[in-house]
C-alpha cells in the first residue's frame, strides 16, 4: 500500500480528519508496518491505525503538559537554576527525544 491509498483510506475511516493528521498518521502506520502490503487486510490496517492514533494523542499530551512546564520555568525569569528546574529541562529534552523517534522510528538518543 502506498502513502496515496493509505491516506485515502485513513480518510474512508475518519473523514473529518485534517490533511495534517492523515499525514502525521500515514507516517506513523508506514513506519508500524512490517510489510506496507499487510495494510490492506482491513483488521491489521485497523490495529496499526489504533495503535498510531494512540501514539499520537499520547505524545501530543505529553508534549502539551511539557510546554505549560517549560513556560512555567520561563516566567520565572533569569535566575539561578534550582535542580527541579534542571529535571524540568531535563524531561523537556526526554519528551522532543520521543517525538522525533516517534516519527523516524529511529533512537533520538544513544
Amino acid at each position: 500500500m502506498t502513502c496515496h491509498e493509505l491516506a485515502k483510506r485513513l480518510l474512508e475511516l475518519q473523514p473529518e480528519l485534517s490533511p495534517q493528521s492523515v499525514a502525521q498518521l500515514t507516517l506513523l502506520i508506514l513506519n508500524g508496518a512490517n510489510d506496507p502490503s499487510e495494510l490492506a487486510d482491513e483488521p491489521t490496517l485497523l490495529r496499526h491505525w489504533h495503535s498510531a492514533s494512540f501514539r499520537l494523542q499520547a505524545a501530543a499530551d505529553q508534549h502539551a503538559a511539557m510546554t505549560d512546564e517549560l513556560e512555567a520555568l520561563a516566567g520565572d525569569g533569569p535566575v539561578k537554576f534550582e535542580p527541579d528546574q534542571i529535571w524540568t529541562l531535563l524531561r523537556a529534552i526526554k519528551v522532543q527525544s520521543q517525538l522525533l523517534e516517534l516519527y523516524t522510528d529511529e533512537p533520538a538518543m544513544v
